[in-house]
């Protein structure tokens, strides 16, 4: 043993415990000959709570991440059901009656003979005066072939033109060989 009572590669005794919980509480020390050591209580207790403070917060974190989780699967259930409604209600909309080929970006007027037959017409109760059928509504027909309520038209409409903007903007961007946000914020000369 050296002067002393300090091995030669040994710095000497083990740092005490702090005034609490923190980085410094360390039971399991690197020298096997100081592993056998019994600490003081104090400082077991306070790894037990150091230890179920972790867990606690671990388990409210993975509890928070969840919920997010939770709330994005409820939101994209709700889309789910919007789409399938409106594919059905598409579905339905092509198989009414038409003697006329339907064109992409026309609104067309739903009416129902005294027979119960639903029929698309160019014409709207306006035009018609005394509509001879039961008005049923009217309907746009998209370019991607969907329809849309006549009370939705000018939001969808507005939506288009929108992404259409978007879409013009990306085909504007220049080459890049790294990221680049540039252009998807403000128009690019």
């Amino acid at each position: 043993m050296a002067e002393g009572g300090v091995e030669p590669g040994d710095d000497g005794p083990a740092p005490g415990p702090g005034p609490g919980p923190g980085p410094e509480l360390a039971l399991v020390e690197g020298s096997a000959g100081r592993a056998g050591r019994v600490g003081d209580p104090g400082d077991l207790v306070a790894l037990a709570r150091q230890v179920q403070q972790a867990n606690d917060f671990v388990r409210a974190n993975a509890c928070s991440k969840l919920t997010v989780i939770a709330e994005q699967i409820r939101h994209l259930q709700e889309q789910a059901r919007k789409v399938l409604d409106e594919a059905n209600r598409d579905a339905d909309l092509h198989h009414v009656a038409c003697n006329l080929v339907k064109k992409p970006g026309n609104v067309y007027y739903m009416y129902r003979r005294e027979s119960g037959q639903r029929y698309f017409s160019i014409l709207s109760p306006k035009e018609w005066g005394t509509t001879p059928h039961e008005f049923l509504g009217a309907y746009k027909l998209q370019h991607d072939m969907s329809w849309t309520p006549i009370e939705d038209i000018e939001r969808r409409d507005a939506e288009i033109t929108a992404l259409e903007k978007l879409l013009n903007r990306q085909a504007a961007l220049p080459q890049c060989t790294e990221p680049n946000f540039q252009g998807l914020t403000k128009s690019h000369k």
